[in-house]
C-alpha cells in the first residue's frame, strides 16, 4: 500500500480509528436488553473488538507494512482504548469494562491477524473491512429472536472459625453497621459493585427473611427455605422494583436481571473441637451467548465474594467470642 508521511500524529491514527469504530459501534449497540443491538449479544461482544482490530491494521497499512507483531499488539491497544472511550463518555460502567477488557483484546489481536495475513497475500482489504462493518449490524437485527443459553453454578468456600456455631450463627444473623475496611479487599467491590452494609435476619409475614442493604442504595430480601438453629440456613432471593436505583450496578451486571442472578445461598456450620468450620455454598445463573467466558468471570469475583465474607463472618465470631470469654 501507499506510504503517507505527511500526516500529523500519524502514528495515532491506527489506535484511534480502530477505538472510533468500536464506540461507534456501541452507540449503535445500545438498545435495552431483549431487543434488537443490545450490547450483550453475541454479535456485538464477538465481532465489535475483532473489528477494532481489523480497522487498527488496516490504516497502519495505509502508512507502511507493519510487521506480525504490530499486528497482535496494536489491535490490543486500539480495543483497551475503546472501552475506555466508553467510560468516558458515560455509555459504559466500569464493571462490565473492566470484566471484558481481556476478552475483547485478544479478539482484537485475532483481528488485526486476520487483516494482516489479508494485506500480505490478498488485494481485498477493503473488501474485507466493508464485509465486517456489515457483520454485526446485520447479525445484531436477528439475533434477538435466538434464545440465552442459561448455566447454573455452585461455589463453595469455607473457612474455621475459633468460636462456637451459637456465636457464628448469631453473627450469619445480625451482621450490622458493615464498615468498608471489613470487606474492601473483595476485587468485586475494588471494581465498583457496591460494598454490603447489613444483613439482618427477621420475621416476616411470609415468614422468616434477612434484609440486605448495600452501598447506593440497593436492598433485597433473601428469603429463608431452610432454617436448622445453630447448623444450617438457606436462603432464595427476593428483588423489588427499587432494589436496584439507577446507575446502583450496570444493568449487564444487575442480580436478578437477564443475564446475570443469584439462585440460593446456603450456610453450613460444622462444629470442629471449640472451633466451627462455616461453609458458604452459592448457587448462579449466567445467560448470555458467551458463557463460556461469563461464568469464569462470575466464578473468580463470586469466589472472591465468599472468601471476604466468610473472612469478616470469622473476625466478627471471633471478637464476640472473645467478649463472652471475658
Amino acid at each position: 500500500m501507499e506510504k503517507i508521511k505527511t500526516l500529523p500524529f500519524s502514528k495515532w491514527w491506527p489506535f484511534l480509528g480502530g477505538a472510533l469504530i468500536g464506540i461507534t459501534m456501541r452507540l449503535f449497540f445500545w438498545h435495552a436488553p431483549g431487543n434488537p443491538y443490545a450490547a450483550m449479544m453475541g454479535s456485538f461482544i464477538y465481532l465489535v473488538p475483532i473489528l477494532v482490530g481489523i480497522v487498527t491494521v488496516y490504516i497502519a497499512e495505509t502508512q507502511l507494512r507493519r510487521s506480525w507483531g504490530y499486528y497482535l499488539w496494536a489491535p490490543f491497544l486500539a480495543n483497551v482504548i475503546f472501552v475506555v472511550g466508553t467510560i468516558v463518555i458515560l455509555v459504559e460502567g466500569w464493571i462490565c469494562a473492566i470484566v471484558i477488557i481481556p476478552l475483547f483484546a485478544i479478539l482484537g489481536s485475532f483481528g488485526g491477524l486476520l487483516m494482516g495475513v489479508v494485506c500480505r497475500t490478498t488485494n481485498w482489504p477493503k473488501q474485507t473491512l466493508y464485509s465486517f462493518v456489515a457483520l454485526p449490524l446485520i447479525l445484531g437485527g436477528f439475533e434477538v429472536g435466538l434464545p440465552l443459553p442459561e448455566r447454573i453454578s455452585m461455589i463453595e468456600r469455607q473457612v474455621t472459625i475459633h468460636a462456637p456455631p451459637s456465636v457464628v450463627w448469631q453473627q450469619i444473623h445480625n451482621a450490622r453497621d458493615i464498615q468498608a475496611e471489613e470487606v474492601s479487599a473483595g476485587w468485586a467491590y475494588r471494581i465498583g459493585v457496591p460494598m454490603p452494609l447489613a444483613g439482618v435476619s427477621q420475621q416476616s409475614p411470609s415468614g422468616m427473611v434477612r434484609k440486605i442493604t448495600m452501598g447506593k442504595g440497593i436492598h433485597f430480601d433473601q428469603v429463608v427455605v431452610d432454617w436448622q438453629e445453630n447448623q444450617y440456613v438457606r436462603w432464595n432471593y427476593r428483588f423489588y422494583d427499587d432494589s436496584f436505583p439507577p446507575h446502583a450496578l450496570d444493568e449487564h451486571v444487575r442480580i436478578g436481571g437477564m443475564y446475570f442472578d443469584f439462585k440460593d445461598t446456603a450456610y453450613k456450620l460444622t462444629p470442629q473441637g471449640k472451633a466451627t468450620v462455616l461453609t458458604m455454598r452459592m448457587h448462579y445463573r449466567v445467560s448470555t451467548q458467551f458463557n463460556w467466558y461469563a461464568d469464569r468471570v462470575a466464578r473468580f469475583l463470586l469466589g472472591d465474594v465468599e472468601a471476604v465474607v466468610l473472612d469478616f463472618y470469622r473476625h466478627r465470631s471471633e471478637i464476640a467470642a472473645q467478649s463472652q470469654a471475658l
